[in-house]
C-alpha cells in the first residue's frame, strides 16, 4: 500500500465513524423535531434547522481532530481551504424538508476529493440504519456487503429517480419528465438528492438525473456509484467551483445511453441562483 492508498484508507474510516455518530445525533433531533426552530433559505421549500447545524458542526470538529490540514466544504457553513491536498464534502442532513415533516427520506453524505475527484463517500441513513460506502479502487457496500450493478436493468425495467429544486425552471423539470416517459421510464422524487444516488448504487434505481446540484449533495454519492460499477457526470470539485451548483447524472450501466440522452434534451432553463 503506497502512501496516497494509506492516506485514502485513513480518511474513509474515520469518515464512516464520523457519518455513524452524526447519524446518531441527527436522528434524536428527528425523534423531537416539533420542537425545532424551522428557517427557510432560497425558498420555502428550501428549510434549515439548528439540527442541520449541530451535525455540521460534529462533523467539522471530528475531521479537524483527525485531519487538521484537509479542507471541509459543508452546506451551512461553506468552505475553509486546507494544504494537504484532500477536501472533504459535507451535507450534515440532505433532505431536510422530509426530515422535518417526519419522513423517512434523509440522509448523512460525507465525501473527501483528492485532484477533483471524490476518493471516498460515506452516506448513512439513520431511519433504515444503512450505511453506503466506498473509497477509490475498493468497491462500494451497503453495511458492509459489497455492491455490483446489474447491467440488465434500464430505464424501461426499472425506475429513475430525478430531482427538482428552485433553481430550475417548472417548465424544464415538466420536460425531463415527459422524455422520461416517452422513452418508456417511469420516476420516483424522495425530497433527498444524495438518498436518491445511494438507491442507484444499491440498484434500487437505475439512475438519477438533477439539472443543478451542490456538491455536498452529489460527491458522496458519485464515489459509491462509480465504486458499484456505474457512472456519473464529472462534477466540477476544485477551490472555489465547489461551491457553484452543476448538472447531476448517475446511472446504472444499462441506462446511461437513455439518460444521457434525456439530460441532454431537458438540462436547459437553469435559473439564477
Amino acid at each position: 500500500m503506497n502512501i496516497h492508498e494509506r492516506e485514502i484508507r485513513d480518511r474513509h474510516a474515520l469518515a464512516e465513524e464520523i457519518a455513524l455518530a452524526a447519524g446518531k445525533v441527527a436522528f434524536d433531533y428527528f425523534s423531537k423535531r416539533e420542537t425545532l426552530v424551522i428557517e427557510t433559505k432560497g425558498d420555502p421549500q428550501d428549510v434549515v434547522s439548528i439540527a442541520d447545524r449541530e451535525v455540521e458542526n460534529l462533523i467539522r470538529d471530528r475531521v479537524s481532530q483527525g485531519f487538521a490540514e484537509d479542507g471541509f466544504l459543508g452546506e451551512e457553513y461553506g468552505l475553509v481551504g486546507g494544504s494537504s491536498g484532500y477536501t472533504w464534502v459535507v451535507d450534515p442532513i440532505d433532505g431536510t424538508s422530509p426530515f422535518v415533516s417526519g419522513m423517512p427520506n434523509w440522509c448523512v453524505s460525507i465525501a473527501v476529493v483528492h485532484d477533483k475527484v471524490p476518493v471516498v463517500g460515506v452516506i448513512y441513513v439513520p431511519c433504515h440504519d444503512e450505511l453506503y460506502s466506498a473509497s477509490s479502487g475498493q468497491g462500494a457496500t451497503l453495511n458492509g456487503k459489497p455492491l455490483s450493478l446489474d447491467p440488465k436493468k434500464t430505464i424501461r425495467n426499472a425506475l429513475t429517480g430525478i430531482g427538482a429544486n428552485h433553481h430550475v425552471t417548472p417548465a424544464s423539470v415538466g420536460k425531463i419528465v415527459s422524455d422520461l416517459l416517452g422513452a418508456g421510464g417511469n420516476f420516483v422524487r424522495l425530497g433527498s438528492g444524495t438518498l436518491m444516488l445511494a438507491y442507484v448504487a444499491a440498484g434500487r434505481l437505475v439512475g438519477y438525473y438533477e439539472p443543478y446540484m451542490h456538491a455536498w449533495d452529489c460527491l458522496g454519492g458519485y464515489c459509491i456509484v462509480k465504486e458499484a460499477g456505474g457512472w456519473h457526470l464529472p462534477f466540477p470539485a476544485e477551490g472555489e467551483r465547489l461551491t457553484r451548483g452543476a448538472p447531476v447524472l448517475a446511472a446504472g450501466p444499462g441506462a446511461i445511453e437513455d439518460l444521457q440522452r434525456i439530460a441532454s434534451i431537458g438540462a436547459g432553463d437553469i435559473a439564477a441562483a
